[in-house]
């Protein structure tokens, strides 16, 4: 660990290693936007179920967008070094995909404050899909979560950050 403060990139430690919550008292408050993705695959029945909405529990992706919505205003709940943050928007997105026999999440945050809403985009994505998951798992198992990642991020003293185009 690192001897001196502000010399880690890890910013929830302190010099002698200690977790502990970051100080964001002196930051300017901003706008702050956070857009996330994931995808979950399923078997082509699974996505039909969904697509013609005769899934057994009901509107799965109705469903999964409040359940994604209310997730990312619990973030701060959820994970233990996590700001409370009073969240001025959030977007969820679902698109399926036919030829991948998937559906994407594509979550949106937005605040205006001291700190970034990446968690809670990525957290909205994560229990979009988990939900999806819970609804349908009676008829497929077998479904897979994957590619969740933070797709851009604006605000603050970091500015604008974009995920690399390459990586997918």
């Amino acid at each position: 660990m690192s001897s001196s403060p502000g010399s880690s990139p890890l910013t929830h430690f302190d010099a002698t290693g200690q977790a502990h919550m970051v100080n964001v008292g002196a930051k300017l408050e901003t706008a702050r936007v956070a857009v996330a993705r994931g995808t979950i695959r399923m078997q082509p029945a699974t996505l039909a179920l969904i697509q013609s909405g005769s899934a057994k529990k009901g509107d799965v992706l109705g469903v999964a967008r409040i359940a994604a919505i209310m997730a990312s205003k619990r973030t701060a709940d959820l994970i233990p070094l996590c700001h409370p943050i009073a969240l001025t928007r959030v977007t969820v997105e679902f698109e399926v995909d036919a030829a991948a026999s998937a559906v994407h999440c594509t979550a949106r945050a937005e605040t205006q404050g001291r700190t970034g809403v990446e968690m809670e985009a990525l957290t909205a994505v994560q229990i979009g899909l988990l939900t999806i998951y819970d609804m349908c798992k009676a008829a497929d198992r077998g479904m897979v979560m994957t590619d969740v990642r933070l797709l851009e991020k604006l605000g603050g003293k970091s500015g604008h950050w974009q995920a690399d185009a390459a990586r997918g």
